[in-house]
């Protein structure tokens, strides 16, 4: 564990996107005791097929609060319609507010290439952000920060203008029920809404238990192809035979308008994944 303890924010488009994009690095952070945050630009009004709307909204604040839960974490939503976020010069000094405030040593968020408009703009408006952080004279009213935090994107498998390209990876195997007990929370999501998107609506097992279950196989298959994608990643962060053993993984690519996420930012960051190496 780092001696001093760290704060992991995560910023993601609706709230489902960090813990699925994160959810275990989130989780070995709260192991280790360190603090973290989930945020959500927007507030999910929009994520259904049959009960769109403020209950919606309210459902999803529910399910996003018991999913930081799970792991001793705090999980915000804005309250900005699904599917209308802008990059404009308000919500700009949202995120520099939200930033200044929590003041985090890590950045976790989408890459500005993505299918999803609100993905992309959740992106530009932290990297929009990032430099105004440290300039005084922007959003006057929240206290500067003297520099910026390391910022990372989240994993993707866009492939334009290109791909996707980690420097870090990390060994969520140890945390791979605490992933699928969070995104179990977010019921009119994973059991509703995306199966009824992708027309597997009918595939979602009728009890809690079978249900669970079921979504637990999508998590590992997902996070075990990840692993095996970002196997040269694990090697280089576990060393080679504990890297190779790895099962499920997340990875992470730096944003240069961040701090630099060189070999000592990645070891003071993530530290339990050099940790195998000592």
């Amino acid at each position: 564990m780092a001696t001093s303890k760290l704060r992991l924010l995560i910023i993601g488009a609706h709230p489902d996107d960090a813990d699925y994009a994160a959810g275990g690095t989130a989780a070995l952070y709260r192991t280790a005791g360190h603090d973290v945050r989930m945020v959500s630009l927007t507030n999910g009004n929009a994520g259904h097929h049959a009960a769109p709307g403020p209950g919606l909204a309210r459902r999803r604040l529910g399910e996003a609060t018991a999913a930081g839960a799970v792991i001793g974490a705090e999980y915000h939503l804005f309250d900005i319609h699904d599917g209308e976020l802008q990059p404009t010069l308000e919500n700009r000094w949202k995120v520099i507010h939200l930033i200044r405030t929590y003041k985090p040593d890590l950045i976790l968020t989408h890459r500005p290439n993505d299918y999803h408009p609100d993905h992309r703009y959740t992106s530009q408006l932290v990297q929009d952000a990032a430099y105004m952080i440290t300039v005084p004279a922007v959003v006057p009213g929240t206290p500067h920060l003297a520099r910026n935090p390391v910022i990372a994107y989240l994993p993707d498998e866009f492939q334009k203008p290109y791909p996707f390209a980690p420097t870090v990876a990390v060994d969520v195997g140890p945390v791979i029920d605490k992933i699928i007990a969070m995104l179990d929370c977010h019921v009119s999501q994973f059991y509703e809404w995306l199966p009824a998107n992708t027309l597997t609506l009918h595939e979602v097992p009728t009890t809690p238990t079978a249900r669970k279950a079921w979504l637990g196989e999508q998590v590992k298959a997902r996070l075990r192809k990840q692993a095996e994608r970002f196997r040269p990643q694990l090697v280089q962060c576990y060393g080679e035979t504990c890297g190779q053993a790895v099962e499920y993984a997340e990875a992470f690519e730096p944003c240069e308008y961040g701090a630099l996420l060189d070999t000592d930012a990645a070891k003071r960051l993530f530290p339990f994944t050099f940790e195998a190496k000592r």
